[in-house]
């Protein structure tokens, strides 16, 4: 099968607006976590999110297309753009590209756009026309081929929280059993919204700090209470080997294993039992490299946390450092395992381990090396991002250094 490698990263989320940007505030322990703007929440028991400011659809998509998608699709093409022009991908009209495609991802889809129109609808007013195609969840890998001439496969996971690993495990076994020859990796969500955050907080899986925005959020720490929700997006593009040196692209990883698996348990309670085959599955493809550095799922829910590490130790004799990042994005749901990805490519070239903010007080069922609060240096060469879904979907990938045809920054 054929080898594939990262030579385009892009992502946006309450932190940043670019990957670099986003990377360094999270280095910085900056959180992006704050009162909620896109809707009046001040009687809402929940009423904190990390939202995505002063974003500007228009600087990526065309005034028509953003009033017919709802705002994951906006927040997506902005990724892609900035991956695209990062990788120096060609894609113009005289370039055949029957052989570049699109993997796509979101957990809810357009929420928002949905929750209008609900509206619009008992009110008696006339629903948009643009109510469907501008909502379903394959939208987003749709204008995604229209803006950038992909021809090839066009596909789309819907996987909750495991969604965006999913898009680039797809990805890369479409270009490994040749179906591609470049494949793009992406993930959105954008679902704070009066029915997105009281749908969460009814279930009582939000954290209530209002009082604290930028402390609520806490990974691993003894005191969590629920995770924060985030919106943003990530993008890779991803290559066969052969393909980005042919064209003489820099490559900032090669993804050297996956794994995937199911529960087949609780719908919304996690088990010990399929996370850990899913990193099992992911260093058997791998060859069982030694894991520098991983970026976890840490979502800051009290049973999330202590179960994901329990998963870490039934994988590793010794568990390398974990952090989670959810403490300064929020948690991005169907975008996260793309984001998340991207963490920790940029983790790999920089040698630098971005914190779990937040934290305050330990957790003997968290007894991890959580990189608590301050970055650290590290040489990496392997490190691993892994993902956990409602409906008992996991999700592992692992990226290293072998085959880097030089160092990105």
């Amino acid at each position: 099968m054929k080898t594939v490698v990262v030579t385009g990263i892009g992502m946006i989320n309450s932190v940043g607006h670019s990957a670099p940007e986003s990377f360094q505030k999270l280095c910085d322990g900056v959180s992006g976590i704050e009162v909620i703007t896109h809707f009046d929440a001040s009687e809402d028991s929940v009423q904190i999110a990390g939202e995505v400011k002063n974003f500007d659809p228009k600087s990526v998509m065309h005034p028509k297309d953003i009033k017919k998608s709802d705002r994951f699709v906006h927040l997506g093409m902005k990724a892609l753009d900035e991956a695209m022009k990062d990788s120096g991908l060609d894609t113009s009209s005289e370039v055949d590209t029957a052989r570049y495609g699109v993997s796509a991802a979101t957990g809810i889809g357009g929420l928002p756009m949905i929750q209008e129109n609900v509206e619009r609808n008992e009110q008696g007013k006339k629903i948009s026309p643009f109510f469907i195609p501008g909502t379903i969840t394959n939208m987003l890998a749709g204008y995604a081929s229209i803006y950038h001439n992909l021809k090839g496969p066009n596909l789309s996971s819907t996987t909750a929280c495991t969604a965006g690993l999913h898009a680039i495990t797809q990805a890369a076994k479409t270009i490994m059993t040749d179906g591609a020859d470049v494949m793009i990796a992406l993930g959105s969500e954008a679902t704070i919204s009066e029915v997105g955050i009281r749908g969460f907080s009814v279930m009582k899986a939000l954290s209530t700090r209002n009082g604290d925005p930028h402390t609520a959020s806490r990974p691993f720490d003894k005191n969590r209470d629920g995770f924060v929700m985030g919106e943003g997006a990530g993008a890779l593009i991803l290559e066969s080997l052969e393909h980005a040196q042919k064209r003489g692209a820099e490559i900032y990883a090669t993804l050297s294993g996956f794994g995937e698996s199911g529960d087949a348990g609780h719908i919304t309670s996690p088990s010990t039992d399929g996370p850990v085959r899913a990193m099992e599955a992911a260093l058997r493809m791998a060859d069982y490299p030694k894991i520098d550095y991983i970026n976890a799922h840490g979502t800051s829910t009290p049973i999330g946390d202590a179960n994901e590490t329990k998963a870490f130790k039934e994988v590793f004799d010794v568990v390398p450092p974990v952090s989670s990042i959810k403490g300064s994005t929020g948690h991005c749901l169907g975008a996260t395992g793309i984001i998340e990805a991207i963490v920790s490519i940029m983790a790999l070239n920089k040698n630098i381990m971005p914190p779990t903010i937040n934290q305050f007080e330990g957790d003997e069922a968290c007894d991890l090396d959580c990189v608590p609060n301050t970055a650290r240096l590290k040489e990496l060469d392997t490190v691993m991002s892994s993902n956990y879904g409602f409906g008992g979907t996991n999700g592992a990938i692992i990226f290293s250094k072998k085959s880097m045809t030089k160092e990105r920054v």
